[in-house]
């Protein structure tokens, strides 16, 4: 067996000999640089050469022996044994025919870079690692900027030594693999001066949810290492892959990191080491990618994915690192493995968790899975404490690193005060399949130590820790159960970061999305004051400025924004139809977003006020309202989802409807050009009454049951004293929704409901069917039963037909 192989000559099924990520750097080298996918050059120190380092060492048999001694269990025997193994590997010298031929090819590396003693990476990679079902994921060591003989030499024994670190054999126990049968093999790559440049993970899956058709990129200044330490927050970007396989440039998220740190180089003692410096104000503002690189590289990640499925016969998702060169420029992927979470699970169901009882929320942060964890809390800030941590505890700390794994996977739940969702703890937490929120920035103060905790990351993207055990449900829904309908059953969806989740759900599209959740949570500036911004007040400026800072036009920033928001729901039920509402706010809720309170009246009962219709068309809005065509313009057309279908809320007369569709017209929007189709609320006696003629102008109807339940009965939908006089179910309203399915029907336009009463009333459901609606739309945590109501009412009638 040969002790050195190159990279250009290792495929994956070089794994018994160079482990998974050497194997990994090799098989992207021969298979896709052809493709332009470019990975810096190196080689291998194989697995007959650590073997055989053991054997002419004469430390076999010692190592063997001091494992046969360790306690996994037992935090200090784990830690002490360890070291043992760990300095016996540093103390014994490299047979010299092994270390001749690691100097030899690192000449010839150096050279094939115009360099004397080039700079290098010396990476362990294990050949147990990067397996489905194990990642290993960051259990061995790298050591960054190795420069000269020497200190190559150190850092490969060192890569060698960490296949005994703590973590490394508690992790080891837990899998089942025997320890003298897994080998430690260390690359030597090419470094790519991501120091001076950026860095960071990419995978070809959404990490929360498993939902399969986006690349997530996250990046960081200097070296991505701060991204796994979990001591920034990255920036964040999504690519939807089906429509970049077809040429669009979708980029349906770009989120800003706080990147207030990075990591480059230090020299200590002529030594090269690492140091974390602040990152300067103007780059805190900037994102670490063009788009055309977050393209770039979301293409190189689809190209990787795609080669991999081939070879395993199976859809096969990635989990990559990138690196970025501060001197060339170049980009490159200096990592591939198999994504370990979703990537060997085949769905068969679908799990939900539903929080019953209300608390008082600690704290929140970023969520991780989708499950809800209770236990007390032990709050542990040093990792010297973690033998006082007890199984089935909630971990309460600033941040994990590897040497956190033993107890981590005795916990029933994590909460940190610092990371991203491509942390340390975030990987770990998933591939434990518990719950865990990061980056709450207070935890480790607001929680106290032995407190009943419950956390919660069922709701999307934010996670929340309540005081208290709250009770909850977990609800499997079998989706090989769940019978076809010939009425669609649809969601209505507020958030994009509920939508990946919501996309396994067995529904037929999205009935209603609601522009509201994205304005208040994502863009969070009235549209008008950035419009306006020139004319505003210092403090109101200022805090502008902080939230669109990457953005220099403030009227691209709400496009994207929203183009953005919508664009993630979209992409999660593509290409089935997805139904966007264009915003619905009363003037009191967009006094509420940053600067609303200078261009918005104050109303008497702003329920059946300056709303939907009459809003858009005024003078007063009406160019905020083409910034909202622009970004379902750009959404359609430039992202591709041409699944989006956008609906007039609130339109009073028709004259108002072919008004908001002029507008449309001159923002590009042209009904019927482009496939485009419009669809208006149908929750106005008005639109009932003349639902012929509102016909004529739209698409069809959604019948919005609790607007029209207010205006047909005269209440107050605000007002809770009159609340009991009546609901959807009253027979006026039940006459007037019969009257306009009729009608959609006779003009076979669309008809749909997106009201809360079919997620409230079943037998309101039934009547829906009854009147032959075309789409029933509710929300997510109704939808399988819904479902389930609509078969069984639909064989009824089908019965009641035959008889």
């Amino acid at each position: 067996m040969k002790s050195i192989l190159w990279f250009k000559d290792i495929t994956l099924e070089d794994v018994p000999s160079v482990g998974g990520k050497n194997a990994s750097l090799g098989e992207m080298i021969g298979a896709l640089k052809k493709e332009g996918v470019t990975v810096p050059d190196g080689f291998a120190i194989t697995a007959a050469a650590y073997f055989d380092f053991l054997k002419k060492g004469k430390i076999k048999d010692k190592i063997e022996k001091t494992l046969s001694e360790i306690d996994v269990k037992n935090v200090r025997n784990l830690h002490r044994r360890s070291k043992q193994i760990r300095d016996l590997i540093l103390k014994t010298p490299f047979p010299l025919n092994l270390e001749k031929e690691i100097l030899e090819s690192y000449q010839k590396l150096s050279e094939e870079y115009g360099e004397k003693s080039t700079d290098v990476a010396v990476r362990s990679s294990a050949t147990a690692e990067d397996l489905p079902g194990a990642s290993f994921a960051g259990l061995h060591e790298t050591y960054l900027n190795i420069r000269g003989e020497k200190n190559l030499l150190l850092a490969v024994k060192r890569c060698m030594a960490s296949l005994f670190t703590p973590r490394a054999i508690s992790y080891r126990e837990e899998k089942g693999f025997n320890h003298m049968k897994v080998a430690l093999s260390v690359g030597v790559q090419k470094m790519v001066r991501s120091d001076l440049g950026c860095s960071g993970v990419m995978f070809t899956l959404d990490t929360e949810s498993g939902f399969p058709d986006v690349v997530l990129i996250n990046g960081t200044w200097g070296l991505g290492e701060m991204i796994v330490q979990g001591k920034i927050i990255p920036d964040e970007f999504l690519v939807a892959k089906k429509l970049l396989l077809k040429g669009y440039p979708a980029i349906i998220r770009k989120e800003l990191g706080t990147k207030r740190k990075k990591m480059i180089y230090a020299k200590r003692r002529d030594k090269v080491t690492t140091k974390i410096v602040n990152v300067p104000s103007q780059d805190q503002r900037k994102f670490t990618l063009s788009d055309n690189e977050i393209l770039k590289l979301a293409e190189w990640g689809v190209k990787v994915e795609r080669h991999y499925s081939k070879r395993a016969g199976r859809h096969q998702p990635m989990d990559l690192e990138w690196a970025k060169d501060g001197k060339s420029g170049g980009l490159f992927l200096i990592q591939a493995r198999p994504e370990t979470v979703h990537g060997a699970r085949e769905r068969k169901s679908l799990i939900e968790y539903r929080l019953e009882g209300k608390g008082k929320i600690l704290t929140k942060g970023i969520s991780i899975g989708e499950k809800i964890g209770q236990g007390r809390a032990n709050i542990i800030k040093d990792v010297k404490e973690i033998g006082k941590f007890k199984k089935g505890e909630i971990l309460v700390t600033k941040i994990t690193d590897p040497d956190w794994e033993p107890i981590m996977k005795i916990a029933s739940g994590i909460v940190t005060d610092s990371g991203g969702r491509t942390c340390h703890a975030a990987i770990i937490s998933r591939e434990l399949g518990i719950p865990c929120i990061v980056g709450t920035k207070n935890g480790t103060e607001v929680i106290s130590q032995n407190q009943e905790i419950t956390i919660d990351c069922s709701k999307g993207e934010e996670g929340f820790v309540y005081k208290g055990k709250i009770p909850f449900k977990k609800i499997e829904h079998r989706l090989d159960e769940i019978p076809k309908t010939k009425t669609r059953v649809c969601l209505n969806i507020g958030s994009p970061d509920i939508a990946f989740r919501s996309s396994f759900l067995p529904v037929d599209g999205i009935g209603l999305a609601r522009e509201e959740f994205i304005f208040a949570s994502e863009i969070r500036v009235h549209p008008l004051a950035l419009l306006n911004f020139e004319k505003l007040d210092k403090k109101t400026k200022k805090e502008i400025e902080k939230i669109t800072a990457p953005w220099k036009d403030k009227k691209q920033f709400f496009v994207e924004k929203l183009a953005q928001g919508i664009s993630r729901i979209a992409t999660a039920f593509y290409p089935r139809e997805v139904i966007v509402r264009f915003s619905d706010f009363k003037s009191n809720e967009y006094a509420q977003l940053i600067g609303g309170d200078k261009f918005e009246p104050k109303e008497p009962n702003p329920m059946i006020g300056w709303r939907g219709a009459s809003r858009y068309y005024s003078e007063e809005f009406k160019e905020a309202f083409l910034l909202e065509c622009k970004a379902i313009k750009k959404a359609r057309e430039e992202y591709g989802l041409k699944n989006i279908v956008p609906m007039v809320p609130f339109c009073r007369t028709v004259e108002e409807g072919k008004k908001v569709l002029l507008l449309m017209k001159k923002a590009g929007l042209e009904r019927g050009k482009n496939d485009l189709k419009v669809y208006v609320m149908c929750e106005i006696p008005s639109n009932v009454i003349l639902a012929k003629e509102f016909l004529k102008i739209f698409d069809g109807f959604s019948i919005g049951s609790n607007d029209l339940t207010q205006l047909t009965l005269g209440l107050d939908r605000d007002n809770a004293i009159i609340a009991h006089v009546g609901n959807e179910r009253n027979e006026a309203v039940k006459r007037l929704i019969r009257e306009a399915i009729k009608e959609c029907r006779k003009q076979k336009k669309y008809s749909g409901i997106c009201g809360d009463a079919p997620s409230t009333f079943p037998e309101f459901t039934r009547f829906l069917i009854d009147c032959g609606i075309e789409s029933i739309s509710v929300n997510p945590d109704v939808a399988v039963r819904t479902k389930l109501l609509v078969a069984e009412q639909e064989r009824k009638i089908k019965r009641g037909k035959n008889m």
